[in-house]
């Protein structure tokens, strides 16, 4: 009997880690909000929380704040950027305070809850782009993918 319960105990354990994710508050997330759609109606979506993520492609760091370009991508099940996907846009997010560009490097991704506080003018290459603006609230780095093939996760950091 008390086998039993032990053996029902840790599979309640490891089912409990196999969640995985950031959990994301995302009360009040607009997610109808895209980048693409931002540029083409900017006042109508200014103020609004969403809930956006993709592939880092600039990191600056400016006074007292730090600025990133990002390449927009459908997020899965767990809000992680499906990278594989067509792009959704792009846009800059501006978070207060400093962030370290050596780990929010070229090509990390990332998936921040924010407020879309406008557009800027900028370019991409040598074409003009509108770049929705979103101010950070909450930013979610997601691990680097190191790739290598299959893995099986059993849910508590083990993989075979």
């Amino acid at each position: 009997m008390l086998l039993r319960f032990n053996l029902l105990a840790i599979l309640f354990l490891l089912l409990g880690a196999c969640a995985s994710g950031p959990g994301f508050d995302t009360g009040g997330v607009d997610r109808s909000l895209t980048p693409q759609g931002v540029t083409t109606g900017p006042q109508a979506a200014r103020g609004k929380q969403v809930l956006w993520g993709g592939a880092i492609i600039r990191t600056t760091n400016l006074k007292d704040s730090t600025q990133m370009e990002v390449v927009a991508y459908p997020l899965d099940a767990h809000e992680r950027p499906q990278h594989d996907s067509a792009p959704l846009g792009r846009f800059i997010l501006e978070q207060d305070g400093f962030l370290e560009p050596e780990s929010y490097a070229e090509g990390r991704l990332i998936t921040v809850v924010g407020t879309v506080s406008g557009t800027r003018a900028g370019q991409v290459g040598e074409s003009d782009y509108d770049y929705p603006v979103v101010s950070a609230r909450r930013i979610h780095l997601w691990p680097e993918d190191k790739g290598g093939g299959v893995s099986f996760g059993i849910g508590i950091g083990t993989s075979f």
